[in-house]
């Protein structure tokens, strides 16, 4: 067996930092690999290590001792369903970030999320996303550094639906350019899934956060948005969750995309099997869009 901090290499390039194959196999975030590496719980191939930049093969094993799997199963994600005029982050511009929403007061008790409320669970929780001040819907606060990767990484594949409500003509070339063929700030945007929802809204499925991307999206096509929810992060929804109000995410619920596993795209479904209409994004009442255009 091999100490890994016994050799350097620093200049082997076929080597990797042991925090960042951490964060790549989803054991945690590489701010946390690092505190959990300064702490002695990490092992690789048995082997502690307790030297940041450590450098390993690939192929070598790494390990959490119980204490640090311990306090992972401790951390707590939250969902909230975000009203408008609160932004994601820091306060700005005079406008209350959305997590001081989150109290005991509006906590929505789940049955199937049986945690009880505690201050502790308020320490080091972050937004794992943003959803802008004029947007209201599902927002997503962690503890766990595992999760926020997995949501905002740059590798993140993870589905983000929302419903919007728009005004104006929009044709049949201007859909299929929502669908993919558009570009902000000169970069183009990843494939999207854009279909009408109903006859005044329509629904996005994105794998993408820029900033403001929708309603920028809008107006290249000649649209604009007087209303918008996200309604599903992941295989994660909204639900029946109110306005202002949050809940913890249930042992049961993944991020994970949904319908990865049967190759197919996740479509809710409403009683008696038929595609859910959904909650219509919030907003004032839109002219009715045409269809039109060839």
């Amino acid at each position: 067996m091999t100490d890994p901090q016994s050799t350097p290499d620093h200049g082997d390039e076929r080597k990797v930092r042991v925090s960042k194959l951490m964060s790549e196999r989803g054991l945690c975030s590489r701010r946390e690999a690092d505190e959990y590496i300064e702490r002695g719980l990490v092992f690789v191939d048995g082997v502690r290590v307790t030297e940041l930049g450590t450098r390993i093969e690939r192929e070598q094993v790494i390990t959490l001792a119980t204490a640090a799997r311990t306090e992972q199963a401790g951390r707590v994600t939250l969902l909230l369903h975000k009203p408008l005029g609160y932004v994601s982050g820091q306060a700005e511009d005079g406008y209350q970030p959305a997590s001081v929403l989150i109290t005991a007061a509006t906590h929505w008790p789940d049955p199937r999320a049986p945690r009880v409320f505690s201050p502790a669970h308020l320490r080091g929780l972050a937004p794992a996303g943003r959803l802008d001040i004029d947007s209201t819907g599902l927002i997503v606060f962690t503890q766990d550094g595992r999760i926020a990767k997995e949501l905002v990484g740059e590798d993140s594949r993870i589905e983000k639906e929302y419903l919007v409500r728009v005004e104006g003509r929009l044709s049949r070339e201007g859909l299929a350019l929502l669908n993919f063929g558009l570009a902000l700030d000169g970069l183009p945007l990843k494939p999207a899934k854009v279909s009408w929802q109903n006859e005044d809204q329509l629904r996005f499925v994105l794998r993408q956060g820029r900033k403001r991307q929708i309603r920028r999206m809008c107006e290249l096509v000649g649209l604009k948005v007087t209303g918008l929810k996200r309604v599903r992060i992941g295989s994660v929804l909204l639900g029946s969750l109110p306005v202002g109000k949050w809940r913890y995410l249930r042992p049961d619920e993944h991020f994970g995309s949904p319908g990865k596993a049967a190759g197919r795209p996740f479509v809710p479904r409403g009683a008696g099997g038929a595609p859910a209409r959904g909650p219509r994004a919030g907003g004032a009442g839109p002219r009715r869009p045409a269809r039109g255009g060839t």
